[in-house]
């Protein structure tokens, strides 16, 4: 899969979610938020990638396992991971992967926030 196609198919996966919200940044920066908590970072500029929020022992795995995560933000790094699109992290992990940021932030919402974000479309 080709660079462009890795960043479309982990856009999509994160434009998906229920109440995901954009905030284009400069320098091909784009902040994610659901019920204004940030769950996602793509970077689309020199370093293509994405930050995601993460499970302190799954991100210490992943470190392990993959060269292409990282940490790579002022973010804290024991709930933070960098995954490069160019190294070597499958497409469909990354998209796993935004599914469960995604998830650990939907976890840390109200009852009355994921209860919205239930009844959303």
């Amino acid at each position: 899969m080709s660079l462009a196609e890795r960043t479309a198919a982990v856009t999509n996966a994160i434009a998906a979610k229920p109440g995901a919200e954009a905030s284009p940044m400069p320098r091909g920066v784009t902040l994610y938020k659901v019920m204004g908590k940030m769950f996602a970072i793509l970077e689309v500029n020199k370093l293509t990638g994405v930050i995601l929020k993460c499970d302190p022992h799954l991100a210490e795995a992943l470190r392990a396992q993959y060269a292409g995560v990282g940490r790579r933000s002022h973010l804290d790094p024991r709930f933070w991971i960098h995954v490069d699109f160019a190294a070597d992290v499958p497409t469909d992990e990354i998209v796993r992967l935004v599914d469960h940021s995604y998830d650990q932030v939907r976890a840390g919402l109200t009852k009355k926030q994921r209860a919205e974000l239930d009844a959303l479309p």
